[in-house]
């Protein structure tokens, strides 16, 4: 890693290290579930299913998968170990499941086992993206999903002050960017596709009009 790699990451971290001290990880949960839920519906995960989620947060998708995979793992990475803590709080008493403070790509998990590897408005605060994503695709089992969203991109117009108002370099892909990223790293994309709330579900505008960007990809077989 570079140093200006490492830098950027400590900045990262302590951005999101506020944030938990400030209660915002549940208020991230509160704002990011809408949308997550009605793309975590279609995943469909196995019982024995192991699941990661790359950023986690509070955990709220790591509970999610270990209901619905009791047999399998759940896994939650983040760097912030303020985020890791509140996360492991939640998550008391859950048999199947993991959490890591670290920063990705740098971890221990193993290469090839994850049936799911899930990331909600985190790759693009990431120095490295390219080597972020050709780490997802290794950590995929053979045919195994990434389910990718953004809502920090080009054709979102509503987004593109963010790294002013947060003082944080991040990395504007337009959707075909997104796409084109994914396949250059041995990933298939199937679907792309904007994920909207109805109006009554909406706390922004951009909620109902652009929404959240998902692209799903596999691991060939």
């Amino acid at each position: 890693m570079t140093p200006i790699h490492r830098a950027r990451l400590t900045q990262v971290r302590y951005l999101f290290d506020s944030w938990a001290r400030d209660g915002r990880a549940d208020e991230m949960e509160q704002s990011h579930a809408p949308f997550v839920r009605r793309v975590f519906q279609e995943l469909d995960l196995p019982r024995d299913a192991w699941y990661l989620d790359i950023g986690c947060g509070n955990g709220y998708t790591v509970r999610w998968a270990a209901g619905a995979a009791p047999q399998g793992k759940a896994v939650g990475l983040d760097l912030s170990a303020e985020m890791v803590a509140r996360a492991r709080t939640a998550s008391a008493g859950l048999p199947n499941v993991e959490y890591l403070q670290a920063a990705f790509p740098s971890h221990n998990l193993p290469h090839g086992r994850f049936d799911v590897v899930f990331s909600m408005e985190v790759l693009y605060y990431l120095p490295d993206l390219n080597g972020a994503v050709q780490e997802v695709q290794r950590l995929l089992k053979p045919g195994g999903l990434f389910a990718c969203m953004v809502d920090y991109y080009q054709e979102n117009a509503a987004s593109h002050g963010w790294p002013t108002d947060v003082g944080l370099d991040m990395t504007l892909l337009d959707e075909a960017g997104w796409r084109r990223m994914l396949e250059d790293s041995g990933l298939g994309v199937i679907e792309q596709r904007r994920v909207r709330l109805p109006p009554e579900e909406a706390s922004e505008s951009w909620n109902t009009t652009e929404g959240s960007l998902l692209t799903l990809a596999r691991r060939p077989d």
